[in-house]
């Protein structure tokens, strides 16, 4: 039995004023715990498709559904995660993390401790009381993913958290990310340019080109995922394949 698509966009189309289609009729849909990433080079609509995810822009054409309703605008089942962490100095790490909730007007003891918990399994126990200036940059994207995860959202969205960050430190957070979200079965929409980033983490991957999903593939490597996964033909080949999509040869 088929499993309905939790995000499912279609024939979406987007059109900033005064500019050419940034989108252009992408079908796409990711099923229930998947984790998909899109890449593709600057300017090719990739972020674009993912506010239209998020409901963060409205399509000129098309339908956006989350689990089988139609998505009016951003609420709390979606958790978005920036390029930059945007944490607030003046708060500490915790209160950056529960800042959704405190907006709210809704932090109740057990959301503490349940903030504490991601940030430690993210592995900033030591570092509640720290302000955002005393952490490295890695450091700040786990704050801001232990943010964006908290409130619970139903799908998290992510637009290149990690494409300011040494190769070493990337790494060790997309083992932190996939451990997370596969834990709590979150699905994940990820925009990257980096293609071995998406091909470690994903289910799924997607090449955009001039506002149109040009290619996809499926990554049938085994997970949980481990690092000497790198090095393997598989991978390669994979990584392989996409970059020859980007440069337009073999587009299906």
């Amino acid at each position: 039995m088929s499993t309905a698509p939790f995000l499912d966009m279609r024939q979406v189309s987007y059109t900033f004023p005064g500019w050419p289609p940034v989108v252009q009729r992408v079908d796409w849909d990711i099923a229930p715990g998947e984790f998909h990433c899109l890449v593709g080079r600057s300017g090719c609509g990739k972020t674009t498709l993912l506010k239209l995810a998020a409901g963060l822009l409205r399509p000129d054409e098309g339908t956006v559904l989350l689990q089988g309703r139609p998505l009016p605008a951003p609420g709390p089942q979606i958790g978005f995660v920036f390029q930059q962490p945007t944490l607030l100095d003046w708060l500490s790490v915790r209160d950056n993390v529960l800042l959704p909730l405190s907006l709210q007007g809704k932090v109740r003891a057990d959301d503490v401790a349940r903030a504490e918990a991601l940030l430690a399994q993210l592995g900033l126990g030591a570092h509640l009381q720290h302000r955002p200036r005393q952490l490295s940059g890695g450091q700040q994207s786990r704050v801001a993913i232990a943010r964006a995860l908290l409130p619970g959202p139903s799908i998290l969205l992510m637009d290149e958290p990690f494409a300011a960050l040494d190769a070493i430190t990337r790494e060790e957070l997309q083992d932190a990310l996939l451990a997370v979200c596969r834990e709590r079965g979150t699905p994940v929409f990820f925009v990257t340019h980096d293609i071995a980033e998406a091909v470690y983490l994903a289910d799924r991957v997607a090449v955009m080109d001039a506002g149109r999903i040009r290619h996809d593939v499926r990554v049938a490597l085994p997970r949980p995922r481990v690092q000497d996964v790198r090095y393997s033909a598989a991978f390669n080949a994979l990584c392989a394949e996409l970059r020859h999509a980007m440069d337009g040869e073999g587009i299906v």
